[in-house]
């Protein structure tokens, strides 16, 4: 008996066409994601290249914000008391913060007004308790701490007389 030649099994044209399809999809799949990975190798050593690039890292590790301090009084022209307070001041003065006396509160001010104008402004210079040296302003000079004392001193109950500056 002669061997039979083995048969595959017979497809239909449907089969067939199906199988093609599948066959080109596989392949354009395959095709785009070559070309995906290779275009993402070449942005990530561009990226690596930026990543180093000093000024890259500068801008990147920019603060945020930036604040600014408003300038004091202008030297050798007249003290604007107010101006001072409601710039270095007023943050604790104004609202209480820290157990600091409100401006204009008579009870709360009583008490620091009987220790003097003097102790007044040695505590404002220096520091005293939270409060800190110049209200936290560096750039406040002696004169301008003293007239923001007697501003807000007087606002408060007293009857300070700042002492006479060069312009006035």
């Amino acid at each position: 008996m002669a061997k039979q030649p083995s048969k595959l099994p017979e497809s239909s044209p449907f089969q067939m066409v199906v199988t093609v399809l599948a066959a080109l999809v596989t392949l354009s799949a395959i095709s785009l994601l070559l070309i995906y990975v290779l275009n993402g190798l070449k942005d990530f050593t561009s990226a690596t290249d930026k990543a180093t690039d000093a000024a890259s890292v500068a801008e990147r590790i920019k603060p945020v914000a930036q604040v600014e301090v408003a300038a004091s009084a202008a030297k050798g022209g007249a003290i604007n008391a107010e101006q001072i307070v409601n710039t270095s001041c007023a943050a604790c003065h104004g609202t209480g913060a820290l157990s600091s006396p409100k401006i204009g509160d008579k009870s709360a001010w009583g008490p620091r007004i009987a220790k003097g104008y003097e102790t007044l402004t040695d505590h404002a210079i220096h520091g005293f308790n939270m409060m800190p040296a110049r209200g936290g302003n560096p750039d406040l000079s002696d004169a301008e701490i003293a007239h923001a004392v007697a501003f807000m001193a007087n606002k408060s109950g007293a009857s300070f007389t700042p002492p006479k500056t060069d312009a006035e």
